[in-house]
């Protein structure tokens, strides 16, 4: 009977060493593969960028109401191409 409690005890230890081993690489394989695309700062600086575009253009246009006009339609076009510079970069390091 103790034979068998030893080879029980000797499997499980070897397996939940296996398990630990792996999820440790795994953790430090997700931080390696970091999108740069992605992050909030990157996003605020697309987008502020297009809303400043956008709104000066639209008060050269057309006054205040222009620029607001021009502010919101700046800050859609940020927006979209910060999702598109963040699903290429994925899309590229799928393969």
């Amino acid at each position: 009977m103790q034979a068998r409690q030893r080879r029980n005890k000797l499997i499980t230890t070897i397996l939940v060493s296996c398990l630990l081993a792996f999820s440790l690489t795994l953790t430090v394989d997700a931080k390696q593969r970091r999108n740069p695309e992605a992050g909030k700062k990157k996003a605020a600086k697309r987008i502020g960028i297009g809303t400043a575009v956008g709104a000066g253009a639209g008060a050269l246009l057309g006054g205040k109401k222009g620029a607001l006009i021009g502010a919101g339609a700046g800050a859609g076009a940020g927006t979209a191409y910060h999702y598109h510079k963040k699903r290429s970069y994925e899309k590229k390091r799928r393969r």
